[in-house]
């Protein structure tokens, strides 16, 4: 396989839609300005998992780096309010750096043959990186494995276990409960790979990868 970068996204407010990208800095805590901020409750972190319109919303940086929803600053009263209207009227927006913001690892790795297969938009799962080139289900043999691309080195930790965000249209935001018993019945339940940063670098869209086994 002759395997490349095919994209790159970050999520600066958890849980919203987030951003296309051409570049990014890899460093141990993953991209940058991703899931900087986060939607809180009474009871704590709230998503989309049960609040399923806060996908209806963008998060985005803005030319001072720090998050926008809907191109509104993210403190704003006008970003809070559409919050509320999507995920309650006692949701707020909080800022954390911690790595504990990642639900598992700071990276989600996807692969264009494993989305091909899947056969719905690819913003359901939620990448950071989508290689290409890759021949169809070949990632689930990628677990413990690296990617080299250019000074950054990414470990493949796991096949990611995926949840009722899937069931989103990212277009619609109208869910469809087929799409997670469908990922159970063909994929197992795990769709793309969770990941860590082994060595800082700058990727970019169209740089070559070359998938090692651990050094």
């Amino acid at each position: 396989m002759s395997l490349f970068v095919a994209g790159l996204w970050r999520y600066p407010v958890k849980t919203l839609a987030g951003e296309a990208i051409t570049e990014a800095l890899l460093t141990e805590t993953g991209i940058p300005g991703d899931r900087v901020v986060h939607v809180r409750g009474p009871e704590g972190v709230r998503t989309s998992r049960r609040h399923y319109q806060l996908l209806g919303l963008r998060g985005t940086l803005g030319d001072d780096g720090q998050p926008l929803v809907n191109g509104l600053p993210w403190r704003s009263a006008e970003a809070l309010r559409l919050v509320r209207t999507a995920a309650g009227d006692d949701a707020e927006l909080d800022a954390y750096d911690g790595v504990e913001r990642f639900d598992i690892l700071p990276l989600l790795v996807a692969t264009d043959g494993a989305v091909a297969e899947f056969g719905r938009d690819i913003r359901r799962l939620r990448p950071n990186i989508l290689i290409g080139g890759v021949d169809g289900m070949a990632e689930r043999a990628w677990e413990g494995k690296e990617l080299w691309i250019g000074d950054a080195v990414i470990g493949l930790d796991s096949l990611r276990g995926r949840c009722p965000m899937t069931t989103v249209d990212p277009d619609t935001i109208t869910r469809d409960p087929e799409v997670l018993k469908d990922i159970g019945r063909r994929f197992g339940g795990k769709l793309a790979l969770n990941a860590e940063v082994l060595r800082a670098g700058v990727v970019r869209v169209g740089d070559a990868v070359e998938l090692r086994d651990a050094s």
